[in-house]
């Protein structure tokens, strides 16, 4: 448990699934983590819970990515509980299967918003290009990295996972 010792991450869309496994396995390296859900805040707590008892650090903060303003409070929560963020993991992601002939301008929105609108906004509120670039915190004068990444479920692309990835 030393790997991420001191570091912070914040894991969007962590409250089940691979957030939740993501979230888990940055505490299990020493990590404080901020676990972000958009709706299930029992599933957020859980995720918060199970790393408390294992002995790490965690909170539960609700925001939608896909809203600007939730996306920089996300990142001010993270700050003002942990005092910086060292990790940002664009975990969020919406997807829904159906025929094509069955998807309304609503429902490729819903997803465009949160699967990529949503990670442009995370990474701009975690810092100008933070994808691996110094960064100055308002409140500090020493730089820091921010790592911004994907879930690896973004990348898997199958015939009935195609529109989801072409999104993400």
């Amino acid at each position: 448990m030393s790997k991420l010792k001191g570091k912070v991450a914040l894991v969007t869309g962590a409250s089940k699934g691979i957030g939740a496994a993501i979230a888990k396995s940055l505490a299990a390296e020493g990590a404080a983590v901020v676990v972000n859900y958009a709706s299930s805040k029992s599933g957020a707590d859980a995720t918060v819970a199970d790393i408390v008892a294992a002995g790490g650090k965690a909170i539960a903060v609700r925001g939608d990515v896909s809203k600007a303003g939730d996306a920089q409070a996300l990142v001010d929560a993270t700050i003002k509980q942990f005092g910086r963020l060292d990790i940002l993991v664009n975990n969020s992601g919406v997807y829904a299967f159906a025929p094509i002939e069955s998807v309304t301008e609503e429902d490729f929105h819903r997803q465009f918003n949160v699967n990529v609108l949503g990670l442009l906004l995370t990474t701009k509120a975690a810092g100008p290009s933070s994808l691996g670039s110094r960064l100055l915190e308002a409140r500090s004068t020493q730089p820091r990295r921010v790592r911004s990444m994907q879930s690896p479920a973004c990348c898997r692309v199958s015939s009935a996972r195609a529109r989801f990835a072409s999104t993400r």
